[in-house]
């Protein structure tokens, strides 16, 4: 009679202390880099890397843009705000940049309708001068690098000289500070795909100078993941720049009636939670050409991108439940 209280003690053991290790766990110190539109899936992303932190898996360090559109340094704003988190540091490239914004206008709705501190790019910070901050203020090797746009900050950064934030130079900088860089980058093993061809010389260089491991989510791993409608359907989440997001931009494209593909999503996955449970790596190094387009070379080193392990649909449901997350009340 014994056996049932002491299955439930064990039970009750175990329980305690897988919570125990997930509690102690460190979180990973995140630096997030997103083009923020034209696509709506660095919503999705943005909205997964916060529940990750209300969780305690993950530090947001910054919120970078890659593109200098008017207003996207307040987009980033709305979301931290929303999210609990005004004060996280913003970036905005204030040299050369892509001007590209959304066709459905989803920025400018969430600018018009929710709170937010940063009124004009000129208010925030230059991304790579904060970059050199953040980076010279951490431990070595601590910092997770996440881009999910274009390669401009990597490869300015990597371009950058000593300041007063710190001596080394950008290569040096990043070689000391930064653990990995995940992308949402290229199309494997050779193809076009958007982050990488648009700024292609500063994918090239980024990709060909910089100094960490680097791992690449492919176009064709979020291809196969498609979220959205369970969120726009959840009728308990009101008042949500997430939510409206998605509710809006979703009906204004036939070939995401099924939900939106998920590129950038899965590069906030594996940049927190690491890649063993839903990929294995591929290793070599990624070359983009002039034209833009991408190439793999399997005898290259430091470089990996994903290939897939657990089942799209898998994935799928853990993103859609993610992007799900309120703000810690």
């Amino acid at each position: 009679m014994y056996k049932p209280i002491l299955l439930t003690i064990v039970v009750f053991c175990f329980a305690m202390n897988a919570k125990s290790q997930q509690l102690n766990k460190k979180p990973v110190s995140i630096i997030f880099d997103s083009d923020m539109g034209p696509d709506y899936d660095d919503v999705g992303a943005i909205a997964m890397l916060h529940a990750f932190a209300d969780r305690g898996e993950a530090k947001i360090l910054a919120t970078m843009a890659s593109t200098n559109y008017e207003g996207v340094a307040g987009v980033l704003d709305v979301f931290n705000t929303y999210f609990k988190r005004p004060n996280i540091p913003i970036g905005v490239p204030k040299g050369k940049a892509l001007d590209l914004r959304d066709f459905q206008h989803w920025t400018d709705t969430v600018l018009a309708k929710y709170p937010h501190k940063l009124k004009s790019n000129v208010e925030a910070q230059d991304a790579i001068t904060l970059y050199r901050k953040i980076l010279s203020a951490q431990p070595d090797k601590n910092v997770t690098i996440v881009t999910i746009g274009f390669l401009t900050n990597m490869s300015n950064l990597l371009l950058s000289g000593p300041d007063k934030y710190s001596p080394l130079d950008g290569r040096q900088l990043v070689a000391k500070k930064v653990k990995q860089l995940i992308s949402m980058a290229g199309k494997f093993p050779e193809g076009w795909e958007f982050n990488v061809m648009k700024d292609a010389p500063a994918s090239q260089n980024a990709f060909d100078h910089w100094p960490t491991p680097v791992i690449l989510s492919g176009f064709e791993i979020g291809e196969k993941i498609k979220v959205g409608l369970t969120l726009i359907h959840n009728t308990s989440i009101k008042n949500s720049p997430v939510k409206d997001v998605f509710s809006l931009s979703i009906p204004m494209a036939k070939e995401d009636s099924i939900g939106r593909k998920s590129w950038d999503e899965t590069a906030v996955l594996v940049a927190v939670r690491g890649y063993t449970h839903y990929y294995t790596l591929h290793p070599g190094r990624v070359k983009v050409l002039d034209a833009g387009n991408n190439t793999w070379n399997d005898a290259g080193k430091g470089h990996f991108y994903l290939v897939e392990k657990m089942p799209a649909r898998q994935v799928e449901n853990l993103i859609n439940e993610l992007i799900m997350h309120q703000p810690r009340r």
